[in-house]
């Protein structure tokens, strides 16, 4: 910056002496133009602001000239406004011409350096043997960038005088990438920063795929179940992750765990407090066997008893039994079955079942296999719990915060209103019973009741805002046609509500309305506020709408954030659309049972 602003005390030197030089074969007021070289050449170098203060110099530096060589022309002041206009316009027209021309050299050194990237890609990853490849790709990468020379060695490489090095690691240094020492800074950093992590990235790639390959010829059947069952694993930790639903995820596990494991039938089942066994949503091919949903007694000699009984994977390899289940496994083709349980914390909650037709028995390592599915269906259960009982703790809170204002609210209405209401009574009786020449204690009295009808006013609408009295005696109608008229914006009200709602969902429904009518007031600028209120069979739905400035962040004001944390409790979502300019929606959804 310090060499900008000495660059631009030169210029504008500079300028005015040429100006000095021209002013006797031209007109001094058409001499102007000179100074726009150092407004471009400020703003294309060191950026907009400091091209502004060089046009602001400019013209004040041309405008003292003018005004100190020729009796000032008349309307100077104009002149030297255009001046500094036109150097304004010239010097953000130069900085956006820069600014574009840097983008797209950047574009195009990014094209470059992919065009770079995909060739080295056909390179190491075709060929076999990765080391085979190197010189090629560092001719390539020479070639490319401009280099005198360059090479990619295997493995580390020492330092070499003339010469700069950059190793390129992985899993331990691969390869080192050398170049001469002399090269320009800006062609360093391009090489550090983007040809260097490319080709580490693409080295590894070749090193993975080789070793992958040596490991594919060694047991290409094992790798690629392995490939196989860690896809299916990663698939179903995604499902958990994000949240999916307990018998999505079962079905899924069932799924991909018969396919791994390639038996012809999968089956999650749940235990039941009174000895039986429950078939869940997940199932695979075992729909012929047992129906989802139907019960089954814990028959001895079953896999399903047997890991009841001892809570560790089990194995039946002949079904003999002579019990309905025994039975009717044996007549749709089963004979063998691994079972392996599914533990939520030290709970037994069920067990992940796996059959086959066949005569050999399963292999010995199908416990194992499956214990790495059964364990994402129990992280399923548990995040599952977790959830609801995070939804019903959170409802918990709101249900006894609503509870306390309803208590403060009907303490403030039964006593302390009713109270100051009596003390104004009484002051007015006073008032009314004094003698005509006590004027000046009447008069103090009167202002005394006025202000305690002052405060009894703010006292109700205080008590209003804690707990809204007419939405617990009339519902949501009534009490948002009260927000409405006390709204200083005219508000358009279309509520839809057949019945009363549970009174959680109306307490948050008034609260939603009330904070957004609030700040509607406060901060939109609005002209009217449309507020629809719908329900359906087990869904509320609620849209708030102004005309306002819009530009509304709900990520500041605890106002917003309350009233989400609100309608989450409840089971429900809630979204703020506020583009400058276009107003502000809101829109709130919560589930309800009647």
């Amino acid at each position: 910056m310090l060499v900008g602003v000495l660059l631009l005390v030169v210029c504008v030197l500079a300028e005015t002496v040429v100006v000095d030089l021209l002013s006797d074969v031209t007109p001094v007021l058409s001499l102007d133009a000179i100074y726009l070289f150092g407004v471009v050449l400020i703003s294309s170098i060191w950026g907009l602001r400091l091209g502004l203060v060089t046009a602001a110099v400019s013209a004040m530096t041309f405008g003292l000239y003018v005004a100190a060589s020729t009796p000032p022309p008349p309307g100077m002041g104009i002149a030297f406004l255009a001046n500094f206009v036109a150097y304004c316009v010239v010097a953000l027209l130069a900085y956006s011409v820069c600014g574009l021309t840097r983008l797209l050299a950047g574009e195009v050194d990014a094209r470059v350096d992919a065009d770079l990237s995909a060739t080295m890609a056909r390179l190491l990853l075709r060929t076999p043997d990765p080391r085979a490849a190197m010189p090629t790709a560092a001719r390539g990468l020479a070639r490319t960038l401009g280099l005198p020379s360059a090479s990619i060695e295997p493995g580390p490489v020492r330092p070499r005088e003339g010469h700069t090095t950059f190793p390129l690691r992985g899993d331990g240094t691969l390869a080192t990438l050398v170049v001469p020492a002399d090269l320009t800074r800006p062609t360093l950093r391009r090489l550090r920063d983007r040809a260097v992590p490319s080709l580490e990235l693409l080295l590894e790639a070749a090193h993975e795929r080789e070793r992958a390959a040596d490991a594919l010829r060694v047991s290409r059947d094992q790798l690629q179940r392995i490939v196989d069952e860690q896809t299916s694993l990663r698939h179903l930790a995604t499902l958990v992750a994000r949240g999916a639903p307990p018998t999505e995820v079962f079905d899924a596990v069932a799924r991909e765990m018969g396919l791994n494991l390639g038996v012809e039938h999968t089956v999650i089942v749940r235990y039941q407090p009174d000895d039986t066994a429950v078939v869940t949503a997940g199932s695979w091919n075992y729909r012929g066997i047992v129906e989802h949903g139907s019960h089954w007694v814990l028959e001895p000699g079953t896999v399903t008893e047997l890991v009841y009984r001892t809570r560790s994977p089990a194995r039946v390899n002949t079904y003999t039994g002579d019990g309905a289940l025994a039975k009717r496994l044996r007549s749709r083709g089963v004979i063998s079955s691994v079972g392996c349980p599914i533990m939520v914390g030290n709970f037994l909650w069920g067990i992940a079942i796996a059959s086959a037709s066949t005569e050999e028995p399963l292999p010995a390592d199908t416990e194992r296999r499956m214990r790495e599915f059964t364990e994402l269906a129990s992280a399923a259960i548990v995040n599952a719990q977790s959830h609801t009982d995070l939804i019903a703790s959170r409802a918990r809170v709101v249900a006894a915060a609503d509870e306390t204002r309803r208590r403060i609210e009907r303490d403030l209405h039964d006593g302390t209103q009713q109270h100051l209401v009596a003390i104004a009574l009484d002051i007015r009786g006073i008032e009314v019973g004094l003698p005509p020449e006590l004027e000046e204690t009447r008069r103090r009295l009167s202002e005394t009741a006025h202000g305690m009808e002052d405060a009894l006013a703010e006292l109700q609408e205080i008590s209003r805002g804690l707990h809204p009295a007419i939405l617990a005696k009339g519902g949501l109608k009534p009490a948002l046609t009260a927000l409405a008229g006390r709204s200083p914006i005219p508000v358009e009200l279309d509520v839809g509500v057949p019945a009363r709602l549970p009174e959680r969902v109306e307490v948050s429904i008034y609260y939603v309305v009330s904070e957004a009518l609030t700040n509607a007031a406060k901060h939109a600028n609005a002209s009217v506020v449309r507020v629809d209120l719908t329900v359906e069979k087990t869904l509320v739905r609620l849209s708030v709408r102004d005309d306002g400035t819009g530009g509304a962040d709900p990520d500041h004001g605890s106002g917003l954030t309350g009233l989400t944390d609100r309608v989450h409790a409840l089971g429900g979502r809630m979204e703020i659309i506020s583009r400058p300019g276009e107003g502000t929606t809101l829109f709130a959804e919560i589930p309800y049972q009647a």
